[in-house]
């Protein structure tokens, strides 16, 4: 067992002084790289991935958010991209700017080919949408909500905890070739989470960190695999795992976690996007029987870049004029595609089996 001169302050640096790996772990990262393995070569398969990419990084969005208690629902979450923002409540915005800060470090891995300390700041920044960064006051302290019982003091400190983010910085970005880049996924969750550098946030900036890892390593070739939703169904072990790696230094647990998240999440996003795939192909072939003349491949992308449309996003893309924008609409209400719904004195058209399979996902 560790011990630490002050209740778990004293956070040791990476890599941990401890055994990785044992048979079950083995045995696991096998069964990880191969789901894995097959949702990076589906998803490189398919004609256009930013419509799949922005469907699911809403969902991931939503359910990283709904970790920290920021709650919004499918239909508030999906009507916002076709609202003014006026009318966006405070949760659903704060969700949105979860997805903007992912493409934001999205975009720096591609550039830098790194995951550093700035983009980690900026991913923050993004979130909260405030210059506080890096923790520079002390009395930051983990409680458990229902009990108050004070569960981890992390470490104080600007410059200790940039020393530590260097030093993350340093094992994210290195290759001994001796770890399995899912094991050190695994280790550099549990060591940012730790550290718990900023005031708010930290729950969401460090699983927006795991995708862009995966990204980095090219494990995925773009952000299309989240464990939030895995997180969520196992939360009780996740704080229990993380919480024994500070007081029994026991790793192999918690890594096995980790790696069955990876497993199952790979065959559940595989799943999704393969319906997803379908679900167009099907709108595509009934469009084309019953609205030849008004069919197009930008109009039905259209309809699956975001559960709900309007006439002006027509207009905007170019597919049509505003009369004929609202006649295509109306066309594939009637046929079944669409379903129109009214919001103050907005006029909305939902993609009604498309919310349906997300929502029930």
């Amino acid at each position: 067992m560790l011990v630490f001169d002050k209740p778990y302050n004293d956070l040791p640096l990476l890599p941990p002084k401890a055994e990785l790996e044992n048979q079950a772990i083995l045995k696991q990262l096998i069964q990880s790289h191969k789901a894995l393995a097959e949702l990076k070569g589906y998803s490189e398969l398919l004609p256009d991935k930013s419509l799949l990419l922005n469907t699911i990084t809403l969902q991931e969005a939503k359910e990283s958010s709904a970790i920290e208690n920021i709650i919004t629902t499918h239909d508030a979450l999906y009507k916002s991209l076709a609202l003014p923002k006026s009318k966006i409540d405070k949760a659903t915005k704060e969700v949105l700017n979860y997805r903007h800060a992912l493409w934001l470090g999205h975009e720096s891995v591609l550039k830098h080919k790194l995951i550093t300390t700035n983009t980690i700041i900026e991913i923050q920044r993004e979130l909260e949408k405030n210059e506080a960064g890096i923790r520079k006051l002390p009395g930051t302290k983990l409680m458990n909500d229902k009990t108050q019982e004070i569960i981890y003091t992390p470490p104080e400190g600007e410059n200790g905890l940039r020393n530590l983010l260097a030093n993350l910085e340093h094992y994210i970005n290195s290759n001994d070739g001796l770890t399995d880049p899912l094991i050190k996924l695994a280790v550099m969750h549990y060591q940012f989470e730790s550290i718990h550098p900023f005031y708010d946030g930290n729950g969401r900036t460090g699983r927006i960190i795991n995708v862009l890892y995966l990204v980095l390593n090219e494990l995925i070739d773009s952000p299309i695999l989240y464990l939030s939703k895995y997180i969520i169904q196992n939360k009780n072990d996740y704080y229990r795992l993380l919480q024994e790696i500070r007081t029994q230094n026991a790793w192999h647990e918690w890594i096995l976690y980790i790696l069955t998240g990876i497993e199952q999440t790979s065959k559940n996003t595989l799943s999704l996007i393969k319906q997803i795939n379908d679900l167009m192909d099907s709108s595509i072939d009934t469009v084309k029987a019953k609205l030849p003349k008004i069919y197009s491949k930008e109009l039905i992308e259209l309809l699956f870049t975001n559960v709900y449309t309007k006439i002006g996003k027509l207009v905007e893309k170019g597919i049509a004029s505003r009369n004929i924008a609202s006649k295509y609409l109306n066309s594939l209400v009637d046929i079944g595609i669409l379903a129109e719904r009214k919001i103050g004195k907005e006029t909305l058209f939902i993609n009604q089996q498309l919310f349906d399979l997300l929502k029930n996902r």
